[in-house]
């Protein structure tokens, strides 16, 4: 884990909204079932088709709080489910596609 990321999961666990997120144990068993390595793809996936341009459609909207076990909740918990959270939490500027980087801290943050 970069410290960037240890500095921003600080700041979100004392988010009353953010902290609220939790996975289900059906949440779990899917993450068991599938493996971390399927998560995270699905996570990339997700980020880099709803996120990554630098003016993605229905900027705030996005992001579902459902419809997938997992990376949805993991995205509005870690603030990675819109631009406008990537910028207000991680400082990551809107106008822009996302860099690798980037990128790949939102796939292990969400």
């Amino acid at each position: 884990m970069t410290n960037q990321i240890a500095k921003a999961l600080t700041f979100l666990k004392n988010s009353k909204f953010r902290s609220q997120f939790k996975l289900t144990d059906k949440d779990s068993l899917y993450i068991q079932t599938k493996g971390i390595d399927t998560i995270r793809s699905h996570a990339f996936d997700f980020i880099t088709t709803r996120l990554d341009s630098a003016f993605p459609k229905d900027d705030g909207k996005q992001t579902p709080m459902k419809g997938h076990p997992a990376v949805f909740i993991a995205q509005h918990a870690t603030a990675t489910c819109s631009r406008g959270c990537l910028w207000k939490w991680h400082r990551i500027g809107k106008g822009r596609a996302l860099t690798d980087d980037e990128i790949g801290d939102g796939v292990e943050l969400g």
